[in-house]
Parts: structure tokens; C-alpha cells; sequence
């Protein structure tokens, strides 16, 4: 049945008017900025500087604003570090007018004074071991304040089991292993980072702190029984004598991966490798060239550590045994002298 004309017009003056009713409420519910309760006099607090994302061997800014600017100050940047209490990691302490660099981190840190009420951190060259939590602390002669930025290196976890065979490395053979693939043992954070975009593995691995786990989204009765998803946790461990596998973190890499194929003994790949100024690939770098550069070759090929390896950024048949998930599959440690497959170079 059709309304009449008046009845219409009423009908759409009606929903405007609810419309810009509830547009006005919206608004009015939303506090300006000077109106956002904070406990802090003179530093800016913003929860969209929660975390910030910055790539090994890029730069990134900490961002700390001063709402005002006292008449004798000092601010001084802190990384916290995780762990039993330790010297305090000072990065860099400044006032209006001069810096002076603290640590491991201070010869890449400096002020970013993009303002005169600008108090952040700029971080140049950015390294695997920098993510974690800084704090901003402005020291003046009343009292001191501090917020928290945390920083997040992007990058990718990927399971490293020992050329001996499975469960075979102790805590530091375990960080040494990662370092050796161009990498650092992940904390438990970037492991769960790792599990929520997919990894599912049924090995357990040392983390960063010393615990071992592994990350679960498919249970089934061989890894995890039937409980639910997520990351399995076994109970403390003893570093120098338990054994497992790892789980190493890497970032972006300023080099390149590339293949040669040809039907080459572990020996014969590095050579080929070194006639083209490069040399063979470590774990870590073919990692990072599958995430960052969604390198994708269906053909296996040596690695530094005798492994070998292929990235798959698109699953297919015929490429990587049916798996429907993207990855870099391995074929393991083959005998070195009487297989033969391609080579992974990085230059």
C-alpha cells in the first residue's frame, strides 16, 4: 500500500531528525582532549601511542609530549627490561636545551624535538633486541612523571630444531643456534603474536625468558590431546641441562635471498653461491625474504646449515605435500655429499 505524499515527507523529516539527534549525542559523549581525565600535570598521555611497529635497520619515534613546559626539567627515556631487577637501562637524558646517550642504545638515540614541548625519542637503526617498553620520565624540582611506550620490532617466529636431531639443545645452545640463523630466541609475546597469524607446532621450544612451549590451533591426540587452542606451557626447566628445540624471531634483512637451481651437493651449492658474490642463505634470511618479500619457490634448496628449505607464499598441489597454509616447508638435513638439490644464496 502507498503512503501519501505528506505522510512520506513527515516520515523522512522524522528519521533526520533522530538521525542528527543521536549524531549530537555521539558526539557530546566523546570528551575533547582537555577533557580527558588524566593524572599527570605536564606529560601527554595519548592511548594511541600504546605501541609502535619499526622494522630492523629502519628508525622509529617514541613519542612523549610535554603539555607544558616547567621551568627546570630533565627527561630521561628508560628501556624496561623484563627479569629480575637490574642496573637501570638508561637510553638518554635531556633537558631544553642538550642530550647526552646512555648504553647499548645510546650511540643510535636522539631527541626528536619536532617542538619545544617535545620530548621524544628517535631510535635509529633499529635491532632485533630493541622491542620492549620505554619509559618517558620528566624529572623536575616538585615531583616526576612517566609514561610508557612500547615498542614492537615486526617480524617473524620460526621453530629451529638442531642438525642432531629433535630436543637436542640446552637454553644457551639454543640461543646461540638462533643467533647462528640471523635471528634471537622469541619472547613469549612474539610467539603468541606468531600462533594468532597461524603457527601451529608440535614441538616444544625455548623462549627468550627460559620457558618452553609451543603453540596449538588444530589439537589433535599426538600434540596437545583434545584441549583447546592455544599456547602449551611445560612446567620450569633447567637451562643447562634440559633439551629442546628453539623458537628464533628475525626482521626484515637489508640483503636479498635468491635460487640457483642445479642438482648440487651441500659443498657444490655454497660454490655456487660464492661465483655469484653471495653466500648460502641462513634459516632466518629465507624467513624473512617468505614474510616480508612473499618469496615463493616450489624447489628445495640447500641452507648454511645443511638444511634444506623452500618458501611457499601460495599453497598449491605438488608444492610442499598438500599443506593449505602458507610457510617455509623443510625436507630436514639431508646427507650432504649424496643428495642434491638447488641452492638459497643471500647477497
Amino acid at each position: 500500500m502507498a503512503f501519501p505524499a505528506t505522510m512520506s515527507v513527515l516520515l523522512l523529516l522524522l528519521v533526520g531528525l533522530i538521525f542528527c539527534t543521536t549524531a549530537l549525542i555521539s558526539a557530546n559523549d566523546i570528551p575533547s582532549p582537555s577533557k580527558r581525565p588524566s593524572g599527570l600535570k605536564y606529560l601527554l598521555n595519548p592511548p594511541v601511542y600504546a605501541e609502535i611497529v619499526g622494522r630492523r635497520g629502519e628508525s622509529a619515534t617514541l613519542p612523549c609530549i610535554l603539555k607544558t613546559q616547567p621551568e627546570d626539567y630533565k627527561v630521561k627515556w628508560t628501556k624496561l627490561e623484563r627479569g629480575p631487577p637490574g642496573p637501570e637501562n638508561i637510553v638518554m637524558i635531556s633537558d631544553a636545551s642538550a642530550f647526552k646517550r646512555h648504553g647499548r642504545l645510546g650511540p643510535r638515540a636522539s631527541p626528536r624535538r619536532a617542538h619545544d614541548l617535545d620530548a621524544s625519542l628517535q631510535l635509529e637503526a633499529l635491532e632485533l633486541g630493541d622491542g620492549g617498553r620505554y619509559r618517558c620520565e620528566l624529572i623536575d624540582d616538585l615531583e616526576d612523571e612517566s609514561v610508557t611506550v612500547t615498542l614492537r620490532i615486526e617480524g617473524v617466529v620460526f621453530p629451529y630444531q638442531s642438525p642432531k636431531g629433535r630436543y637436542a639443545m640446552t637454553f644457551p645452545e639454543a640461543e646461540l643456534a638462533c643467533k647462528e640463523q640471523d635471528g634471537m630466541l622469541a619472547s613469549y609475546e612474539q610467539l603468541y603474536r606468531a600462533w594468532t597469524e597461524g603457527l601451529d607446532w608440535c614441538k616444544a621450544g625455548w623462549l627468550r625468558d627460559g620457558s618452553v612451549r609451543y603453540p596449538i590451533i588444530n589439537p589433535r591426540p599426538a600434540c596437545g590431546a583434545t584441549t583447546r587452542p592455544g599456547i602449551r606451557t611445560y612446567s620450569p626447566k633447567d637451562k643447562k641441562k634440559d633439551r629442546f628445540d628453539a623458537f628464533c624471531f628475525t626482521s626484515l634483512t637489508p640483503g636479498s635471498v635468491f635460487y640457483i637451481h642445479g642438482a648440487f651437493s651441500f659443498e657444490d651449492a655454497g660454490g655456487a653461491c660464492a661465483r655469484r658474490s653471495a653466500s648460502l642463505a641462513l634459516v632466518g634470511h629465507l624467513y624473512a625474504a617468505w614474510r616480508f618479500q612473499g618469496y615463493d619457490r616450489c624447489d628445495g634448496g640447500w641452507l648454511r646449515d645443511g638444511s634444506v628449505r623452500f618458501p611457499v607464499s601460495t599453497p598449491r598441489d605438488h608444492c610442499g605435500g598438500g599443506i593449505p597454509t602458507p610457510g617455509v616447508r623443510s625436507f630436514g638435513f639431508p646427507n650432504k655429499t649424496s643428495h642434491i638439490y638447488g641452492a638459497y644464496c643471500y647477497r
